[in-house]
């Protein structure tokens, strides 16, 4: 649950350089209508009882990294030493502690619970341990459908991936991101390829349900060479599922700075990104891969589903522990606060790390959960129906009738499907379905 820096409109589709500001929609409204003013909204949603037949789960932000990477613009340190690590680690238990007891999630069954960052796998074995057992003891993962767990390479060894299946993960996923040195190296990745190459038989005998591979088209110094050459490496992985984003450039990364002052390296067009990623895909359906996203293929016939990704895209109820996490209860959004030292402060003094909030209306949720599916490259209105009680293609129609003309989708009675082009640059379409007062908006 990761913070997108953007002009929610910056980069439309006639764009062709890649301009600084984020591309990635990852929730609605924009962060930007998010207020510190509406903080006690969300402390008013917790105290709440749940929303009928709505699911739960947890996320937990592990803001710690070996190095930040240079297109970097989450709440991540790099500089934490093992007992200021364990304070975190203690702090994140005794919010889930304290969370258990609210009306909002009292009792609830917890569907999946999603392990984000930073880096989770930089957490030792011990503080490993320790995390789970006290948030499972405050919030029991009896029937869980998905653990979640995101790793670096070079963090991994032997007893720590076996320590991370112990503890209940079920779904693995490997930021890789690239498999060549040199681009690796300047994009300013922690670990190179023979980590990578180390790690992958480890991760493979550990026995996940399923682990997924990410990669990003367009890093810095990336060719038609090197990019083939990482997706033919992530062939001979052989992973469960393989996850490609573009390259962008949100604001507060070295790369977009150094551009923003006039400078800093090239990077690929969108055009190009987008050939690329399409390359991939073709090339991952040709070894026996089908589309589960804009983003994501998986290996036809095996376990490709992703739980916390369909809940969070279909309104679950998302629990955020940690600091500077995101989520949403009861219909209200909300962020913990982003300052290390005030997080710790609140947690230890027994007070609330909310930070801002934003309560939703019906119809924000609608827009919400339809630009979020609309990444799936497929819907049906049918469910929308179900659930808000109005016709998508009826309350949509303007922005449904622009993108059809333009090619990005079609329309086929009830059911909506995204042209190959649309999906390539699905995250570019979906301002066209905001409301007016949400146009033009910066994102966070």
């Amino acid at each position: 649950m990761s913070e997108r820096s953007e002009p929610a409109t910056s980069v439309g589709t006639s764009h062709v350089e890649t301009e600084v500001g984020s591309v990635f929609v990852s929730n609605y409204p924009p962060y930007s209508f998010w207020g510190e003013d509406r903080a006690q909204g969300a402390l008013d949603a917790l105290q709440q009882p749940p929303r009928p037949d709505t699911p739960l789960g947890l996320y937990l932000h592990i803001p710690f990294c070996r190095r930040r990477c240079k297109f970097c613009y989450f709440k991540v340190y790099t500089d934490k030493n093992s007992s200021e690590i364990e304070r975190y680690v203690e702090a994140v238990a005794a919010e889930a502690e304290r969370a258990a007891k609210l009306p909002a999630v009292a009792g609830r069954p917890v569907k999946f619970v999603y392990f984000g960052g930073g880096t989770p796998s930089y957490l030792s074995t011990k503080h490993l341990r320790m995390l789970v057992e006290r948030v499972r003891g405050a919030i029991p993962w009896d029937g869980i459908e998905e653990v979640a767990f995101e790793a670096e390479p070079g963090t991994l060894t032997e007893p720590k991936l076996a320590t991370i299946r112990e503890v209940g993960v079920t779904r693995l996923s490997l930021g890789v991101e690239h498999f060549d040195d040199e681009i690796l190296r300047e994009n300013g990745r922690a670990h190179v390829s023979k980590e990578i190459d180390r790690v992958i038989p480890w991760v493979r005998a550990a026995g996940f349900e399923q682990w997924n591979l990410d990669l990003i088209a367009g890093m810095v110094g990336d060719t038609d060479a090197t990019w083939a050459r990482a997706v033919e490496r992530t062939i001979e992985a052989s992973p469960d599922s393989v996850t490609i984003y573009q390259m962008e450039l949100p604001f507060n990364t070295v790369y977009s700075k150094q551009k923003l002052e006039g400078g800093g390296p090239h990077i690929a067009d969108w055009k190009t990104k987008r050939r690329w990623h399409d390359e991939a895909f073709r090339r991952l359906e040709q070894a026996g891969y089908e589309l589960s996203s804009a983003y994501t293929m998986v290996k036809k016939g095996g376990n490709g589903r992703f739980v916390y990704r369909n809940s969070v895209w279909q309104g679950c109820d998302l629990l955020p522990l940690g600091v500077s996490s995101f989520g949403h209860m009861n219909g209200v959004h909300y962020q913990n606060i982003s300052r290390w030292d005030e997080y710790l402060r609140r947690i230890e003094a027994g007070e609330a790390a909310v930070d801002r909030a934003y309560e939703t209306s019906e119809s924000e949720r609608l827009t919400r959960e339809l630009i979020l599916q609309l990444k799936l490259g497929r819907i049906s209105a049918a469910p929308f129906q179900e659930k808000f009680g109005v016709s998508i293609l009826e309350t949509f129609a303007g922005a449904f009738d622009k993108l059809k003309a333009d090619g990005m989708l079609e329309i086929d009675g009830d059911e909506i499907r995204l042209t190959r082009t649309g999906l390539l640059r699905v995250d570019q379409l979906l301002p066209a379905f905001y409301a007016e007062a949400h146009q033009n908006a910066r994102y966070t």
